[in-house]
């Protein structure tokens, strides 16, 4: 059976601070954050944990009661699903500002929802701005509590509230299976929506030959007829940036598969094999790797290619020519049409996800780095060379190392590269970019 995580919810008004909030709680930046209103467009996710009680964060675009602008409206219909599934709701106002009539608009919205609500005073950065907070008690929702997110402020008191309104845990509830993140991302028209209907062995989304028929970052939980859980993400084509004109739905679109690419664990990157890599198929792998997300490449149509003896050996070749930066991904060949290989995509994606988690032990990870300086000692760089003392695995998805050397200014990139190969070489990783982290040795360390 399928398990959850609570929900909380960030809502307030453009410009508050949700998202610096978000990312300051999610521990890396995830939402855009400027000072220009609108900027967070759609919902985005992260999972979180606080004193021992795990919860997932919900960022969503600035509630503008007063404006009838279609992406103004389309940000206001996100919030209100998020507060419609949200178990708890943090509603954010500005100090500096004072409370509006916005406020009190969502304030009144809050209220019918009957959902608990936290409501946060932000940006009491100074002194002199606490005495803004007691105006909020006229919202009829309670005790503010101020924060300051820039500065870290009363974050923690926020987070005790937030626990103790959450659902209470489930009693004797067995260990929670992991559900994989898996988005299907690609240009328009590719097939995305075909694949996603073939994996879930039914009719989940829209199919159409007309380029954007899927608007929507469209979540499907489904469970194999092994037990595996899986969330399967089915995202709206990726454009050329200049071919999407800025206050368009397409672009709103976008900016959600963009978003689903940064909260799925193993991205499927699906190419037609009439057109071949594209320059926007790069570019859109080029963003899984930068996200750090596992990459399985799927050429679909390939039942519309006219074949020979060795064309898919020689297609492979070509696929992994073009895209030399990821030539990690495994590459599958499918027909959405007929279902041609398609169950090949369920083994590459546990595979990838167990490469992509997997942990090294210490002892075997420094024995690979220390026969690979030995093979191939760095390069000299001002008259000196780099040393790698010792070498530990920080996390997975992606798997990141950390190396403690001499000096990080003197790693080449072309080592870098070395040293990524060497651990391919050793321990697989098929799938999955790996990160080095360098962290230069103390005096204290060496002692």
């Amino acid at each position: 059976m399928l398990t959850y995580k609570p929900l909380v919810a960030i809502v307030g008004r453009p410009n508050v601070g949700k998202s610096t909030f978000f990312n300051k709680i999610a521990g890396h930046r995830i939402a855009i954050v400027e000072d220009t209103p609108g900027v967070t467009r759609d919902r985005i996710y992260a999972d979180t944990e606080w004193t021992g009680r795990a919860f997932t964060l919900i960022d969503t675009g600035g509630i503008d009661t007063q404006s009838d602008d279609v992406l103004l409206s389309q940000m206001r219909r996100q919030a209100e699903i998020a507060i419609e599934t949200a178990d708890v709701i943090c509603f954010f106002t500005d100090a500096r500002t004072g409370m509006t009539h916005q406020d009190e608009e969502i304030a009144l919205m809050l209220r019918q929802s009957q959902k608990p609500v936290l409501l946060v005073v932000n940006k009491v950065d100074f002194q002199g701005l606490e005495n803004n907070v007691y105006e909020y008690y006229a919202l009829g929702l309670g005790d503010p509590i101020a924060i300051s997110s820039t500065n870290m402020l009363g974050l923690g008191d926020l987070l005790d509230a937030i626990v103790h309104l959450l659902p209470p845990e489930p009693e004797n509830e067995q260990e929670e299976q992991h559900v994989i993140q898996l988005a299907i991302v690609g240009r328009p028209n590719v097939g995305k929506s075909s694949i996603t209907n073939r994996l879930l062995e039914q009719e989940r989304v829209m199919v159409s030959d007309i380029p954007g028929t899927t608007r929507d970052a469209i979540d499907t939980l489904y469970q194999r007829h092994d037990g595996k859980q899986y969330n399967i993400i089915d995202t709206a084509g990726i454009r050329r940036k200049r071919a999407i004109e800025e206050a368009s739905l397409e672009r709103y679109s976008v900016l959600r598969s963009f978003a689903a690419i940064r909260r799925c664990e193993i991205a499927l990157l699906v190419i037609d094999a009439l057109d071949g890599v594209t320059e926007q198929d790069m570019k859109i792998a080029g963003i899984i790797k930068d996200e750090g997300k596992a990459l399985i490449i799927v050429v679909n149509k390939w039942d519309a290619l006219e074949k020979q003896t060795g064309t898919l050996e020689t297609y492979q070749t070509e696929v992994l020519d073009a895209l030399k930066f990821v030539d990690f991904a495994p590459v599958l060949f499918v027909s959405a049409l007929t279902g041609q290989r398609l169950q090949n995509i369920w083994d590459a994606v546990d595979n990838v996800y167990a490469q992509a988690t997997k942990r090294i032990p210490t002892g075997a990870l420094n024995e690979v780095m220390g026969d690979a300086q030995m093979s191939l000692q760095p390069p000299m760089i001002g008259g000196r060379r780099l040393r790698i003392y010792y070498a530990t695995q920080q996390g997975e998805l992606p798997p990141t190392f950390i190396l403690f050397v001499n000096d990080g200014q003197l790693m080449h990139f072309a080592y870098e590269r070395y040293l990524e190969n060497q651990l391919r070489k050793a321990f697989g990783f098929e799938g999955t970019p790996l990160r080095l982290t360098l962290r230069e040795r103390t005096k204290e360390m060496s002692e």
